[in-house]
């Protein structure tokens, strides 16, 4: 017996063995019936009462969050950053907000862009950019977690390389947890290739259990939750 035909019978035999493939009913039955095991357990939510779970979870894990209006977010952030000392921040000035923030900076803080292959700025990248800045496209309240889709204009060092990271989240993007999120955001059909999910400072710990922040990524995190509205963020 040749060892090619050897392989085709062991290839054949585990082929006869297989399942036969789900059927699109069978799929969409299982899907049914996951959806309704989490909505059964969820409680109705609004995006404020998402908004207050978001902040209590982020809180818990050594971050600092505060909610703001849609037209006041810009100026208190700029006046944080400055009391907390930076002086170069990494945004993307092309962006809605990133735009916003940079017109908001006082004179003593300035706006840089991710405009150049790493190679050719990788020491002042990591050497003086004190911030980096970035929109999540949405959240997950229950764990605190800000969803991330990195792109040319915001890649992942932004949020990665600068030792305090600030990011902005919508409180109407909120999902109450990660099932919600893929669900409403309809992953299934089209995971899109490079989502990072932040729950916090970069943290790590040793054999004898003592935490340390930003061992392998920013050791600071901000989160503006932007309510939209000034009578939101009043409540």
């Amino acid at each position: 017996m040749s060892a090619l035909s050897a392989r085709e019978r062991m290839l054949g035999r585990l082929r006869a063995a297989a399942p036969a493939a789900a059927t699109t009913a069978a799929v969409d039955a299982l899907d049914a019936r996951i959806d309704a095991h989490f909505d059964n357990r969820r409680a109705p939510a609004t995006p404020a009462g998402l908004a207050q779970a978001m902040q209590a979870a982020l809180d818990a894990a050594h971050t600092q969050v505060w909610c703001a209006s849609g037209d006041a977010w810009p100026a208190q952030l700029a006046h944080r950053l400055a009391a907390a000392g930076v002086r170069r921040l990494l945004l993307d000035p092309a962006g809605a907000e990133g735009a916003a923030l940079a017109q908001a900076l006082p004179a003593g803080v300035a706006a840089l862009a991710y405009d150049r292959p790493i190679e050719d700025w990788k020491a002042e990248l990591f050497d003086t950019v004190d911030a980096g800045f970035t929109v999540a496209r949405s959240g997950i309240a229950a764990t605190g977690t800000l969803i991330l889709a990195p792109d040319a204009r915001t890649p992942r060092t932004v949020s990665l390389v600068p030792p305090l990271h600030v990011a902005l989240v919508y409180a109407d993007t909120l999902h109450a947890d990660l099932h919600a999120a893929a669900r409403a955001e309809r992953w299934r059909d089209g995971m899109p290739t490079n989502l990072v999910l932040v729950s916090g400072p970069s943290k790590t710990s040793d054999i004898q259990q003592t935490l340390a922040y930003g061992a392998h990524g920013p050791r600071a995190l901000w989160v503006v939750i932007v309510t939209r509205t000034a009578s939101a963020d009043a409540r």
